[in-house]
């Protein structure tokens, strides 16, 4: 790795660390909630900052699971919607649109599956939507990088501070 490569990697862990800072500081509302009030509360932050909130536990659900699982902790449909916004922002709408699809094969199983005893990947497997989930997730993950989705944090903070950094 050249010595620039790694500078920009070094300002890029910097520049996501400053952004996680003030994200704690302003988001006390439990992201696994299935009340809304995560959603309702990302709500009021300035765009940028909006968008890297409601799309942090997809990196999340990306690098440990698929894109479908995601929904198992994080389907209330306004953090859905959040999420989906969040990466248009940051201008990944071809994600966007994988995890609206993505969305659209869970979303009617969401009930039982998340009943005792549901079994996520048997209901997908039934339901003949794993395969699209799996192809679906592995899109998903080529068109992140391999440096995931805060690195797309940092060249959207880096490109307009205003929507971050803005009180």
């Amino acid at each position: 790795m050249s010595k620039k490569a790694h500078e920009l990697s070094t300002e890029d862990d910097e520049l996501i660390s400053r952004v996680f800072d003030v994200l704690k500081t302003r988001i006390n509302a439990n992201p696994y909630g299935w009340d809304g009030s995560f959603a309702q509360e990302i709500h009021s932050l300035s765009a940028g900052l909006r968008a890297m909130a409601a799309t942090h536990h997809l990196d999340v659900s990306l690098t440990m699971d698929d894109i479908g699982w995601h929904f198992l902790n994080f389907g209330h449909p306004t953090h859905v919607e959040e999420t989906e916004l969040g990466l248009r922002e940051l201008g990944l709408v071809e994600v966007a649109a994988m995890f609206h699809e993505a969305y659209q094969l869970v979303q009617p199983h969401l009930s039982e599956i998340r009943c005792p005893g549901g079994d996520y990947y048997a209901v997908m497997e039934r339901s003949g939507a794993m395969k699209r989930i799996d192809e679906l997730t592995d899109r998903a993950r080529v068109a992140i990088g391999e440096q995931c989705i805060y690195r797309h944090w940092a060249a959207y903070a880096r490109k307009h501070p205003e929507r971050v950094f803005a009180a």
